[in-house]
């Protein structure tokens, strides 16, 4: 279990101030940029397409929804298994919805949809899908008057999907329905970012369009090659792991196992860990020697 060395690592390492329990939060001591947040959906936008300077934008992702008795809830979001001749479909279709609103809707990835609007547009700003996902969406749409526009896109997509062609087809295999969207991420791109790392490995479009505002060429999450990487860049320089979307076994035996090993040999200095929470610890080649510290988890 990935667990292992988490639970070494947090309860011998030494845990420091808490960051913001946010996507930026575990950023800011990697990053440098203007504000105090930026937008997922322009930065996804400008590592999936290179053009979102000049545009506010807006995720727009595919989500399965299943009504109960009461309420609503979104079950998956984002990789639902649609093929491009799909996708092509179900934009062609949602197009002019947004297009009589005043928005560009565009779905250059499976997994990843946008709305492209105007630089000053009041675009929503509505919870992440992990956020949301399972939760009573009514909780998480858009609230108020200014709200009450994009609830109504929601309401309208939700149509044009639930008698979309491709659910019927979809349906008919046993595939999952793309019933929903999910608005989020809103804003635009950064002007700058700025960081002293010397390296970034990560399979996230937003961190590798981070990483290149910040001239520093991003690399693929490969496992074969990540302590390269390090010793490339060592000790003049950090290099940022992005692990979130990892678990179990391929968390524990092809990143902290390594990872451990090469702290316990001194072939990194040390490790830190920034975790969504907030969470935040920094372990070093001496802290294996804390074995009398008990073992604890993070904070719930």
């Amino acid at each position: 279990m990935a667990t292992s060395t988490l639970a070494r690592w947090t309860s011998r390492g030494d845990r420091l101030d808490p960051a913001q329990a946010s996507f930026e939060g575990s950023l800011d001591s990697c990053f440098d940029w203007p504000g105090r947040s930026f937008s997922v959906a322009a930065l996804s936008r400008q590592g999936d397409c290179g053009d979102a300077a000049g545009s506010a934008w807006l995720r727009a992702d595919p989500a399965h929804v299943r009504a109960d008795m009461t309420t609503a809830r979104m079950l998956a979001c984002g990789e639902l298994g649609l093929d491009p001749a799909e996708c092509a479909d179900i934009a062609r279709d949602l197009k002019p919805l947004f297009g009589d609103a005043g928005f560009e809707f565009d779905a250059p990835r499976s997994d990843r949809w946008y709305l492209r609007a105007p630089p000053g547009s009041q675009l929503p700003q509505c919870a992440t899908p992990d956020q949301a996902m399972g939760d009573d969406l009514k909780l998480h749409l858009p609230e108020g008057a200014s709200g009450k526009r994009w609830r109504q896109l929601f309401n309208d997509a939700q149509v044009i999907l639930h008698n979309h062609p491709v659910n019927s087809r979809r349906a008919a295999r046993g595939a999952v329905n793309v019933n929903s969207l999910w608005f989020w991420g809103a804003g635009v791109l950064p002007g700058f970012a700025r960081s002293a790392l010397g390296g970034v490995l990560s399979n996230r479009a937003e961190i590798r369009a981070l990483a290149q505002l910040a001239g520093v060429s991003p690399l693929a999450l490969e496992s074969r090659t990540w302590l390269e990487v390090v010793d490339a860049v060592a000790p003049a320089s950090a290099v940022l792991l992005d692990l979130v979307e990892l678990r179990d076994a391929a968390l524990q035996d092809d990143w902290l196992a390594p990872a451990e090993a090469a702290l316990r040999g001194g072939r990194i200095d040390q490790a830190m860990l920034n975790f969504a929470s907030g969470e935040r610890f920094r372990i070093r080649r001496s802290h294996r020697w804390r074995f009398w510290r008990p073992m604890r988890g993070l904070q719930a």
